[in-house]
């Protein structure tokens, strides 16, 4: 398979309210068969089954076509409240909705909660007896200089785990400063992982366009497929359509995985002038950033009403996978999950995506991670 995300229908004919094709749940049932049609208003290439499974980029690994990042589970940082808003129950309660709702393509890594969203995600998935397909991500630090630091890495992931091995394994993002001389030891050490049995794929995070051909070049010649390049994507902040991210993915077959779909809440537009969130987000939504923002989430309510009172974080997820990725939003609890379920078995059409498109390039794009630059 080829394309940016090869994920999911869009909004098909030009104008039409629905799609008229019934959902079904990720990973129950037959994958559908046949060739896929590519809408109007995807930016990526093929796309493939309407909620079912998806393969990663060219790896053989099929998973849901929607993710959820686990970044809040554990968090010990303060970013998002965990302690005080909500704790370890929440994310458990998160965790086995997702497996009801078949959603089970879950993205974690070393860094979130110094472990603790691995670890908590190997012990939810034992409570739960069940078997989700897992990514996580290797953090160049600074005393990691070889290639074969990034195997060791992995293997302490696996036992905060409790699992042999994974699906899928990224770099968190390119080693910078002293580092940055050890950037292809670091893809060198992904084929290792594969090597080893550790990881069914490989990916990377936060890499530019530059990069991205870099790695799939050097895993290639290892015989080994470059799967995803996880970045930074929704309405709020749509740079991988024209820094190059976007394109390299779609020419070499990688599947671009978004997180930060909802803009970390902006988008979901429960946010007021005078109801903000608290902690480092309070930074970035700001009363003057809300009042920026209403005009894209008017025209999203709108569009939600239109298709039976989907919510605006409904429609701004469906807007990411009508544009051929594979969106991860986060979840803390169980009701953000259902939050999440209900983006879909429908899509919005051509005209809705190109509305909002419009909205969306008149606004003050959210702030990006610096990574994408190095």
């Amino acid at each position: 398979m080829s394309g940016v995300g090869l994920i999911t229908e869009c909004g098909v004919v030009s104008g039409r309210k629905r799609s008229g094709i019934r959902a079904t749940r990720p990973g129950r049932g037959a994958r559908e068969s046949g060739p896929a049609r590519t809408a109007g208003a995807a930016v990526g290439g093929e796309v493939a089954t309407r909620d079912g499974t998806v393969e990663l980029g060219k790896s053989g690994l099929e998973v849901t076509s929607i993710g959820i990042g686990a970044w809040s589970w554990g968090d010990t940082s303060g970013y998002w409240g965990y302690g005080k808003e909500y704790g370890r129950e929440a994310g458990l309660e998160a965790y086995k909705a997702l497996m009801d709702a078949g959603i089970t393509f879950i993205d974690t890594a070393e860094v979130y909660g110094f472990g603790n969203s691995e670890k908590f995600l190997g012990e939810f998935a034992k409570e739960a007896s069940s078997t989700p397909v897992i990514a996580t991500k290797f953090a160049p630090y600074p005393w990691r200089l070889s290639a074969e630091s990034v195997p060791i890495a992995l293997k302490a992931s696996l036992k905060r785990l409790q699992v042999d091995s994974i699906g899928l394994y990224m770099i968190h993002w390119p080693g910078f400063f002293w580092n940055a001389f050890f950037n292809d030891a670091y893809v060198e050490g992904l084929a290792k992982c594969v090597d080893e049995g550790l990881t069914k794929a490989v990916g990377v995070s936060n890499f530019n366009n530059e990069r991205v051909r870099s790695a799939h070049k050097a895993l290639a010649a290892r015989g080994v497929p470059l799967a995803s390049n996880q970045v930074q994507y929704s309405l709020l902040y749509r740079n991988p359509e024209t820094n190059g991210v976007l394109e390299a993915c779609r020419e070499l077959g990688v599947t671009l995985v978004a997180y930060c779909p909802l803009a970390q809440g902006l988008l979901t537009g429960k946010y007021t002038e005078t109801n903000l969130p608290t902690g480092p987000r309070a930074n970035a939504i700001t009363a003057d950033r809300v009042r920026q923002v209403q005009p894209l989430l008017k025209l999203m309510k709108e569009i939600g009403d239109a298709h039976g009172g989907k919510t605006q974080s409904q429609v701004a997820i469906n807007w990411t996978m009508c544009k051929g990725v594979l969106p991860i939003p986060g979840a803390k609890n169980a009701s953000q999950v259902q939050e999440i379920v209900g983006c879909l078995g429908w899509r919005l059409t051509d005209d809705e995506v190109s509305a909002l498109d419009v909205i969306s390039a008149k606004l003050p794009p959210a702030g990006g991670a610096p990574f994408e630059n190095w």
